[in-house]
């Protein structure tokens, strides 16, 4: 139980040598064995929670909320809808040109470049509650600074586990976002034919008991 701690610990704050150095890290993140799924989860849980807590706790100067219109759960899978279409469209269109990156490697590896949002939104939270509007440029700035860096992070974490030179790294992430809304459109109509086949039956059985 100790050495799964360790292990866990010591995988969770490879996090932190990934963000400083993302081609070593990344690549040493699969091909090494030094993530694990379960700092992943961390990680995700964290950014979760950083997001949650910014509504909560942000100072209104800079994040006005309309709790009502709020529905946590839908808030919560805004996230974690479209990272999985990320993982499932990436994995699913890399595996047909060559990218050597597993379902779960793509997932990890996402997971880990989301780190620097964690990292600095709790921080700017705190922050946030302590300035004045003349002085929150910089709470736009590093907030800002959070989102680009998680997203180059997350860019070179796929060229590593996947083998990709950058520009090939670039144009699969791009033909990622479309593969995204292939998923997308698929889901809708798939829904849709089950609403108007359960619409069929519905209709169907209540004719049949008018008839009887």
């Amino acid at each position: 139980m100790k050495e799964k701690w360790n292990h866990y610990l010591k995988t969770l704050r490879f996090s932190l040598y990934c963000i400083t150095h993302p081609i070593d890290g990344f690549w040493d993140l699969t091909h090494e064995k030094r993530g694990s799924l379960a700092a992943a989860n961390t990680i995700l849980i964290l950014t979760l929670l950083a997001r949650v807590m910014k509504l909560q706790y942000t100072s209104f100067i800079f994040n006005k909320v309309y709790w009502p219109e709020i529905n946590i759960f839908l808030y919560l899978a805004s996230i974690l809808f479209p990272l999985a279409l990320w993982v499932i469209g990436n994995w699913g269109l890399t595996t047909l040109f060559d990218g050597k990156g597993r379902l779960w490697q793509i997932y990890m590896v996402t997971c880990y470049g989301m780190t620097p949002y964690p990292l600095l939104q709790f921080p700017l939270i705190i922050f946030s509650n302590g300035v004045t509007v003349e002085e929150g440029q910089f709470y736009y700035v590093v907030g800002t600074l959070s989102l680009v860096w998680a997203a180059f992070l997350i860019l070179f974490g796929m060229a590593q586990v996947h083998e990709y030179t950058m520009k090939k790294t670039i144009l699969f992430t791009i033909l990622t976002g479309f593969a995204m809304l292939v998923i997308i459109f698929i889901m809708l109509l798939f829904f849709s034919m089950i609403s108007q086949g359960v619409a069929y039956f519905i209709s169907l059985a209540r004719e049949i008991m008018f008839r009887l």
